[in-house]
């Protein structure tokens, strides 16, 4: 069937998750070569500057992006949390594989564990301000790097505890050394987070043929609602702004013309209900909006997740209140 080539990053986890793409479409393709195309993004140069400072959300997207665009690979996978919320116009996502578990963990302490004072390495705001607010207390020290950096600083004793997201310990083999899984209600996940995302070109039909058999289209669908609301509002990650979507029973609460109807270019959107839930925060934790729309279209869902948030009071955050008004 000839070689299919996955541009990726080559830090561990970036790896382990081309592997499971891999071993999905060989599974689905018998006799389809399916390999990697390293890519050294600036993100993975540049382990210790923040990154709003060196690019933003697509620090670790745009050069694999271009791997693809230039003939150089098929398709790209990334980490879906780390996708701006807007895809570039040449690609389209062809893939979104069963998604692994979507919550932040600790590693060095439980969230109750914590000593009063206590040390959290954390590069996301969105992290740092919903624990701020669970816990006034915690002082929070910025921290980049791969998996084994990040693991390292809180079994070494550097720092009291360092938040990581479960899906990578899960990945890698390393749940052992999660102290606390943390409720995605308490701790209002990353959108994308836990999902892996394989991204091609619009106009390339074989490939897209091939990534079709190894979409889930319930995962693909709750992705979708998430990247919207970040989308509406503007947002990255370098702003504190979480977003979950989940399969809901109790029937949608998004009406009208947008709330159902079929998508062009991605799964059914008349599916099931889906449960969206928002977060906008202060960086300090002082202020928290969460919110809570079902839908059974997904990018509608997101849309009303954004408008409620500023409804909310989400434009007199700081950070915030430039973004598109989504409340007109």
């Amino acid at each position: 069937m000839g070689t299919l080539r996955l541009a990726t990053r080559g830090s561990p986890l970036a790896l382990r998750q081309t592997e499971l793409v891999s071993e999905l479409l060989r599974q689905a393709h018998p006799g389809l070569n399916v390999e990697p195309l390293i890519v050294r993004t600036q993100g993975d140069r540049d382990v210790t500057s923040p990154l709003d400072q060196i690019g933003g959300q697509g620090v670790f997207v745009t050069e694999v992006e271009a791997a693809v665009a230039e003939g150089r690979a098929e398709a790209a996978v990334h980490s879906a949390k780390d996708m701006p919320s807007v895809m570039s116009a040449p690609f389209v996502l062809g893939a979104v594989p069963p998604r692994a578990d979507p919550r932040d963990g600790l590693v060095g302490a439980t969230l109750a564990g914590l000593p009063a004072g206590g040390l959290v390495a954390t590069g996301s705001a969105r992290r740092r301000a919903q624990l701020a607010a669970l816990r006034p207390d915690l002082v929070f020290t910025d921290l980049r790097g791969n998996m084994a950096r990040r693991v390292a600083m809180a079994e070494e004793g550097k720092v009291s505890a360092v938040v990581i997201a479960v899906a990578a310990m899960e990945r890698l083999g390393w749940m052992d050394k999660v102290s606390d899984v943390l409720d995605p209600v308490a701790v209002l996940p990353q959108a994308g987070q836990g999902a892996i995302a394989v991204q091609c070109r619009a106009d390339d039909t074989g490939t897209r043929e091939l990534l079709a058999a190894i979409d889930h289209a319930p995962s693909h669908r709750a992705l979708r609602a998430e990247r919207a609301v970040l989308a509406a509002l503007g947002g990255n990650c370098t702003l504190p702004v979480g977003a979950f979507a989940e399969p809901d029973a109790t029937g949608p609460d998004v009406t009208g013309p947008d709330a159902t109807g079929p998508d062009a270019t991605g799964p059914d959107a008349t599916g099931a209900t889906l449960r969206v839930s928002g977060l906008l925060a202060s960086g300090d934790g002082h202020t928290v909006i969460r919110v809570t729309r079902r839908g059974q279209d997904p990018d509608a869902a997101g849309v009303a997740v954004a408008r409620a948030l500023m409804d909310e009071g989400g434009a007199a955050i700081e950070g915030f209140g430039g973004l598109w008004d989504v409340t007109s």
